[in-house]
């Protein structure tokens, strides 16, 4: 039996990122049926809207529109209503409501929270800070961090640093090793700053054999094995517990999920 799947086609004046950000995650609610997006982005002219309607009449998709400037918005939901195509207005309605709710129209402008300003060049620094300070290439990183991130290898560490520094925090990460004395920065930084970042050892031995598998070498390789994670963690501990930081189980967790535990610790 085939998959089921359908497309949706997500059609923007801007870059489309915020309405291929929704259908992402209501499509998530969905798995494993697969939720195929095509994404229809600077839109301008009335001819544009028509094509991706057209497209959308012949393969059954259904079109997800953030389109804020007014005679688009107006023009797709007329065009919608006679091709008789599925049109879901995502930011429609919530400007509409805006309007009312604080007696003032909107600006009707296009791409504005991609505007340049100064929490953007935040972000840019802080995501250049995670790249040169990534798994402990410059010691130095950790006494300049917002966040610095310790733990085994597979523990989302690179990962989580791109997430938080996309939230204007500056991450470094060290990764611990059990042949490796940790840098003496870690215990100079205050703990407050510091996260450990532990997991379940069967859930990073599945990890760890998916990685192994990817890279085309056998699961058996003793970077996988139950004897070195367990030395793994039973270091990383040590040195966690020596340091006095907070530590966070990320087993089956979402690198989402995990950064948002990490705010909430910083914020106590």
């Amino acid at each position: 039996m085939s998959q089921v799947s359908v497309t949706v086609q997500v059609v923007s004046d801007s870059a489309g990122d915020t309405g291929e950000l929704a259908v992402r995650a209501a499509a998530a609610q969905f798995h494993p049926l697969s939720v195929n997006i095509r994404r229809a982005a600077f839109i301008q002219k009335r001819e544009s809207i028509d094509a991706v309607l057209r497209t959308a009449q012949e393969d059954n998709s259904i079109v997800l529109y953030t389109l804020v400037i007014p005679f688009l918005r107006d023009y797709m939901v007329e065009q919608a209503r006679l091709m008789q195509v599925t049109a879901i207005d995502l930011l429609g309605p919530l400007i509409d409501n805006l309007e009312r709710a604080l007696g003032h129209e909107s600006r009707h402008e296009p791409g504005l929270n991609h505007v340049l300003d100064a929490d953007y060049f935040r972000k840019v620094e802080a995501v250049e800070f995670a790249v040169r300070y990534d798994d402990a290439r410059d010691v130095t990183g950790i006494l300049k961090a917002d966040i610095v991130l310790v733990g085994v290898s597979r523990t989302s560490k690179t990962p989580l640093s791109m997430v938080l520094a996309h939230k204007t925090f500056k991450v470094a990460n060290v990764p611990l090793i059990p042949e490796l004395v940790p840098p003496k920065e870690l215990y100079l930084v205050s703990p407050s700053k510091v996260i450990g970042l532990t997991i379940q050892p069967d859930s990073l031995n599945a990890i760890r054999k998916e990685r192994l598998k990817a890279l085309g070498l056998p699961d058996s390789a003793p970077y996988a094995t139950s004897e070195r994670i367990s030395k793994e963690l039973v270091h990383a501990k040590q040195v966690m517990d020596k340091i006095g930081c907070r530590v966070i189980d990320v087993s089956n967790k979402a690198v989402e999920e995990t950064a948002s535990l990490i705010l909430e610790q910083l914020q106590r």
